[in-house]
C-alpha cells in the first residue's frame, strides 16, 4: 500500500478595509496596479488548511503585474489615500514656489560656452599602434568540426 501526502503553504488575500478600490503605484515596475492587500498565510495538509502562519496576517501593497509586495507602513503616499483621502494633501504645503516651481536656469558663461573639439583630420582618429581596427575579435577560431567514430 502507498499512501502520497503533501504539504505546502496556501495565503489567503482580501482587501483590506477602507483601501477598496484603491489603485496606487508600484516602486518595483513603476505601473500602476498595486493594491492593498492582507494576506493570511496557512500550512497546508492534503492541500487543506491547518495552521496559520500569522496571527494578525500582513498589510501589504501588492502589485499584481511584477507580484512584488511592499508593507503599508513604508508607504505614506497610500495610508494618506485612505477612504478617499479624507481631505488629506498628497503633496508637501508651502504652495508653489514663486519661480512656478521650476529651479532657475544657469545663464552662460560671459564669453560665452567654449568651441567643441573638431574632429581629426581623416574625419574619425586611429587606433592606438599595436591595436587592429574594429570593436576586437572577429568571433571564435575556427575549428574543424568533431567526428564521431
Amino acid at each position: 500500500m502507498c499512501l502520497i501526502f503533501t504539504c505546502g503553504e496556501h495565503t489567503f488575500r482580501k482587501e483590506v478595509e477602507g483601501y477598496e478600490g484603491l489603485v496606487c503605484r508600484c516602486y518595483n515596475c513603476g505601473n500602476m496596479s498595486g493594491s492593498v492587500v492582507k494576506t493570511h498565510p496557512w500550512f497546508t495538509f492534503c492541500f487543506v488548511p491547518v495552521v496559520p502562519l500569522s496571527i494578525k496576517g500582513y498589510e501589504d501593497v501588492s502589485c499584481h503585474i511584477c507580484n512584488f509586495s511592499q508593507p503599508l507602513e513604508h508607504r505614506p503616499d497610500v495610508q494618506a489615500m485612505r477612504n478617499g483621502g479624507n481631505g488629506m494633501p498628497l503633496q508637501p504645503q508651502g504652495g508653489i514656489p514663486p519661480s512656478g516651481g521650476y529651479p532657475p536656469q544657469a545663464s552662460p558663461p560671459p564669453g560665452g560656452y567654449p568651441p567643441q573639439a573638431s574632429p581629426p583630420p581623416g574625419g574619425h582618429a586611429s587606433p592606438p599602434p599595436g591595436v587592429s581596427p574594429g570593436w576586437g575579435p572577429q568571433g571564435p577560431a575556427q575549428t574543424p568540426p568533431m567526428r564521431y567514430a
